[in-house]
């Protein structure tokens, strides 16, 4: 720096301090009150911009005020990128297992499946981390889109195809699913007759609705699956035991 431009370095040494730790820009006013009387202002920040011109940072003028920055020519250089994982919650990798292994298959199988409707993040999610994609649409009424999984789903589990999805036998063999409870059936004893009056004037019993599955960001317990969902959930585990470790 020249000091010919200011009888007092120091005051160059302050500004320069007062950039560095202010986290907003400061204007010409700012740094009059942190200086003597009569200061140049103007002088010494054409000094600093001089100064830093041809270092890794600059005295720029943002915003009405002056702070300091990174060149511009440094800013590719400057980025990271850094991998967050994010697990799958349950609907999720259910959602994942019934399309590997019903593949092409539309969003209304899938229900049928597991049993209850998907929310709108979950397909969402296994799109963003590039496991499902749209495979086309099924030439029935509404053309439905099927889903089916990619080539990265087959690099992240290591298959070569989806040929190469274990099946139930090789599961059970390689113990990542047990057997399966046997089902109990109790007698019920048959309900007595009703008469005839009473039965017109009974009301018919509402059908139950489908349940619906919490949303992606939202931690509830999910309701209990059917039978075909509970299987393909244990399938769906299998994959995840079955993941390559780096």
């Amino acid at each position: 720096m020249n000091p010919e431009i200011d009888p007092h370095p120091d005051h160059l040494r302050l500004v320069e301090a007062l950039l560095f730790a202010s986290a907003a820009p400061l204007d010409d006013e700012s740094l009059r009150e942190r200086l003597p009387e009569g200061t140049d202002i103007e002088a010494i920040i054409a000094d600093l911009e001089e100064f830093y011109r041809p270092r890794g940072v600059n005295v720029v003028r943002v915003a009405n005020g002056w702070t300091l920055r990174t060149a511009p020519d440094l800013a590719p250089r400057l980025g990271l990128e850094r991998k967050v994982s994010r697990k799958l919650s349950r609907a999720a990798i259910e959602t994942l297992a019934i399309i590997a292994y019903h593949q092409p298959v539309t969003r209304a199988e899938i229900e049928d499946i597991r049993g209850v409707v998907i929310s709108r993040g979950t397909l969402d999610v296994l799109m963003e981390a590039g496991w499902i994609a749209p495979k086309g649409r099924r030439q029935t009424l509404g053309r439905p889109v099927t889903w089916a999984t990619t080539d990265e789903f087959l690099l992240h589990f290591g298959l070569g195809d989806v040929g190469d999805l274990p099946g139930l036998e090789e599961l059970k063999a390689s113990g990542l699913i047990g057997p399966r409870p046997a089902t109990v059936l109790s007698e019920t004893a048959p309900a007595p007759e009703q008469p005839e009056a009473a039965a017109e004037e009974a009301e018919p019993e509402e059908e139950p609705e489908r349940e619906e599955e919490p949303e992606e960001d939202e931690e509830e317990d999910e309701p209990e699956r059917e039978a075909a969902g509970e299987l393909e959930g244990e399938l769906a585990d299998a994959l995840l035991e079955a993941r390559p470790r780096d």
